[in-house]
């Protein structure tokens, strides 16, 4: 399945009428930014759980991290301009999951190495691919800490990716955050 945003439902259709099949179905959003967003930011979650899987965290500690992070892409596409529902759609939290989990994800495989020990240089020249995720992660970082947007998952993997924190000091910098209510 797949998600064609436009604020025109005659493109939805004509997308719908080209592409879909018995094996591929088509939804439609009219929330264009919220679906631009969400593509985006899911790959900053997916280096995170990537760095979870490399570090041999657990399924529990991937699935609060999944969760949280769903809620800091939510929170960031709200100040973008995306509406909120669209995060807990396909082009949300359907495409992080995938993202998320899939060893042919080139920003989940990044994290994993990262969560190994591996450096980012060496991870990215033998990758043969752009991982999305880095550039945007240093980009949503600097747009957060303007706007004064609590980030924690972003700020950690753009420590993560910058050497100003190290693999040992990413799960500590996260698990000693204050804690509010759910």
């Amino acid at each position: 399945a797949t998600v064609v945003a436009s604020r025109f439902d005659d493109v939805i259709e004509a997308a719908r009428a080209a592409l879909a099949s018995t094996r591929f179905r088509i939804y439609g959003n009219r929330d264009v930014a919220g679906v631009e967003v969400a593509g985006a930011l899911k790959n900053i979650i997916a280096l995170a759980s990537g760095f979870v899987e490399g570090m041999g965290l657990g399924v529990n500690a991937r699935a609060a991290l999944l969760t949280r992070g769903m809620t800091e892409m939510a929170r960031l596409g709200r100040e973008l301009g995306a509406e909120e529902r669209t995060f807990s759609g396909l082009s949300g939290i359907g495409d992080m999951i995938a993202t998320c989990s899939s060893p042919l994800s080139r920003n989940f495989t990044v994290g994993m190495e990262l969560g190994r020990g591996r450096s980012l240089d060496g991870i990215l020249s033998g990758l043969g691919h752009v991982a999305e995720g880095v550039h945007t992660t240093r980009v949503v970082h600097r747009f957060a800490e303007r706007r004064g947007i609590d980030a924690p998952i972003t700020a950690s993997v753009h420590g993560l990716l910058d050497g100003t924190l190290s693999a040992e000091q990413v799960v500590p910098a996260l698990m000693t955050r204050d804690v509010g209510h759910e």
